[in-house]
């Protein structure tokens, strides 16, 4: 089997099926971060193909020492979370909250609510750590941003998810 750094010198020299095997072998964990940071799979599907359209085209510039999902997945949060703000700025609050709120699967319903309550880039460190089993540090790699960042926003989703169940079964 050919390593992502193989795929990625191939699709550079403009194969494509390459470039193919490199977004079966990613999909499905860009795609998951990408929906864990939107919550909608409409926003997710155009997120993660943006992520590897972005990715195809940057291509020459990746570093071959480097893991490839990282990079993709970066990417793809960036991408999810551009596109959660501009449907925010389009859509009113009120309507947000309904029609935009998370598609299935989660856990359970109180779970999902709360979920959807969270800001994107909290969203997107919850997802990363507790889906997608990144560490703090993996997750800071990915999202760039400082490890502190990444420890408070995964911390201040916590107690914001911990508050809003609580409140919801008092």
């Amino acid at each position: 089997m050919e390593t992502d750094a193989d795929l990625v010198l191939a699709a550079r020299r403009g194969s494509r099926e390459a470039f193919g095997q490199l977004f079966d072998r990613h999909w499905p964990r860009v795609w998951r971060a990408a929906y864990s940071t939107t919550g909608e799979r409409e926003l997710a599907n155009d997120a993660a193909q943006d992520a590897f359209l972005r990715a195809a085209s940057a291509l020459h510039r990746f570093d071959l020492s480097r893991p490839l999902e990282p990079w993709l997945v970066r990417i793809a949060i960036n991408r999810a979370v551009d596109l959660v703000r501009a449907r925010r700025r389009l859509v009113s609050e009120d309507l947000a909250d309904e029609r935009y709120a998370f598609d299935e699967p989660l856990p359970d319903e109180e779970l999902q609510e709360a979920l959807s309550r969270l800001g994107p880039e909290r969203r997107a460190v919850i997802a990363l750590h507790y889906w997608l089993d990144y560490t703090t540090p993996e997750i800071a790699e990915v999202l760039g941003v400082p490890l502190g960042t990444v420890n408070s926003r995964l911390a201040r989703a916590l107690r914001d998810l911990r508050l809003h169940l609580e409140a919801r079964n008092v």
